[in-house]
């Protein structure tokens, strides 16, 4: 007789072998995959910087006690969308049901309570009810105050001075977020028409992004806010002839780790500000180096945290971002080196102190792993093999020392035209002595001329 032991045995056996002869569906779970929880190695270094502050999006935060008190506001920003829309609530929970598996799989580690019986209908109240909020909040920052009153707390002038710069930067949190997909059909149900997914990627970064740039119509929908956030930041250059170096290079030398801006300046190398906000568009051409501007203020470790996270846990995202970060790091190792960088136009100190800057920049890539393949790597080798050529050196100090000033440059120019004037006069001072004793030379060594031959006519002739 079978114990209940050996019963269990046998279904764990059965369960694994079931599992086995169906390896496709382990596959096709992870490549659905784009929302994830942050694992304990990395969140531990910064917790702040991974939970929302103010309002949750999606199932992750959803019921943190201290973000309890949005949830009101959540419930009016349905309640208005409704009755703009002329639309009943079964319609928008009737379209979120026919995504609903496409939903529940973007968040990795989705917990039971939100699937199955009773979960999957809790899980569609959370999309609509989140996803009709981020939908106003996104109006409300373009100027689209609905029928709210003048004096509501979050959809108002109000809202947008106190409260919006939190539920932006909660957008950005990796944990937090809302599958876009959500937000373009609900879109769909209000209008009675298919949303136009460009539109919905604009509104979102005129949130997201302080100088966003366009994003290329035809993309797509993005995943979510911070997916969208990091194309926007990634945006290729306009032409293929406009690629930097970096994506050309086919050097296979180590490329070492690059010096500070004020060693690299002292090498001779000069900071430009490049053309486009892009953090691909970093090149480095006939000892200039050229980078993108950025600003920095107190939510910008928040944000490239997230980004980096979002690098790390999603397959195929790439490393643009954290290789950005370690470029940054490198070149930034103290106070002298975001001042220089700021005068150059690259860095926008919002934070106020440089060395708070120098100091989130070294922060940033703390325990962080860099791609080998970085896509900043020949940049890299570019820099490093410039600075070591010892004529650049030669003339970076020359430079540095007396073209630095108008000053030291005229006491320069003074020096060489008095050389030249000594020069000169010695010249001068010496050239007759020389022509002299070459002329008595040229007399003692000139021969007597020979006597007079007498002519003919002259000779006395024998015998007269």
């Amino acid at each position: 007789m079978a114990t209940a032991s050996s019963i269990d045995h046998r279904s764990w056996v059965t369960t694994i072998q079931n599992e086995a002869a169906n390896p496709s569906k382990e596959l096709n779970l992870w490549r659905k995959h784009s929302i994830y929880r942050v694992p304990s190695c990395i969140k531990d270094l910064n917790p702040k910087a991974y939970r929302p502050q103010i309002v949750s999006f999606g199932p992750h935060h959803h019921g943190d006690p201290d973000l309890a008190s949005m949830e009101e506001h959540k419930r009016r920003a349905l309640l208005h969308l409704l009755r703009r829309s002329k639309k009943p609530l079964e319609d928008f929970v009737a379209g979120m049901e026919e995504i609903v598996e496409r939903l529940q799989s973007s968040y990795q580690g989705l917990e039971d309570r939100w699937k199955g019986i009773g979960g999957d209908e809790e899980f569609l109240r959370l999309m609509v009810v989140d996803g009709c909020f981020m939908l106003e909040i996104l109006r409300l920052n373009v100027g689209q105050f609905g029928d709210y009153v003048s004096d509501d707390p979050i959809f108002s002038n109000h809202g947008m001075l106190h409260t919006l710069p939190y539920i932006k930067r909660d957008m950005l949190i990796v944990e937090n977020q809302l599958p876009l997909l959500a937000l373009e059909k609900l879109v769909s149900i209000e209008t009675g028409k298919p949303a136009n997914p460009d539109q919905i990627n604009r509104l979102v970064l005129k949130l997201c992004s302080p100088e966003p740039l366009a994003p290329t119509p035809g993309i797509g929908l993005g995943l979510h806010p911070l997916d969208l956030y990091r194309r926007s930041l990634l945006q290729p250059p306009s032409s293929p002839t406009d690629l930097p170096p970096r994506f050309r290079s086919s050097d296979s030398s180590p490329a070492g780790i690059i010096r500070s801006a004020i060693e690299l300046y002292e090498a001779g190398i000069r900071f430009r500000k490049s053309h486009t906000n892009s953090l691909l568009d970093i090149r480095f051409h006939h000892g200039v180096l050229s980078l993108p501007p950025i600003v920095v203020d107190d939510a910008t470790q928040y944000a490239y945290l997230n980004l980096m996270a979002f690098e790390r846990l999603h397959v195929g995202a790439g490393s643009e971002i954290t290789s950005y970060v370690f470029f940054m790091d490198n070149i930034i190792d103290s106070a002298k080196d975001v001042s220089l960088l700021h005068s150059k136009g690259i860095i926008q100190n919002a934070l106020g102190s440089d060395k708070a800057v120098a100091n989130l920049f070294n922060s940033l890539s703390k325990d962080v792993t860099l791609d080998p393949d970085s896509s900043l790597e020949a940049v890299q080798k570019r820099v490093n093999a410039y600075c070591q050529k010892s004529w650049n050196m030669w003339r970076a100090n020359l430079i540095h020392t007396y073209f630095r000033s108008p000053w030291a440059f005229l006491s320069l120019a003074a020096a060489i035209f008095l050389l030249v004037l000594s020069v000169v006069q010695t010249v001068y001072s010496v050239l007759p002595y020389y022509q002299s004793a070459g002329s008595e030379e040229a007399v003692v060594a000139t021969p007597p001329p020979p006597p007079m031959a007498i002519p003919p006519a002259l000779t006395p002739r024998r015998g007269h």
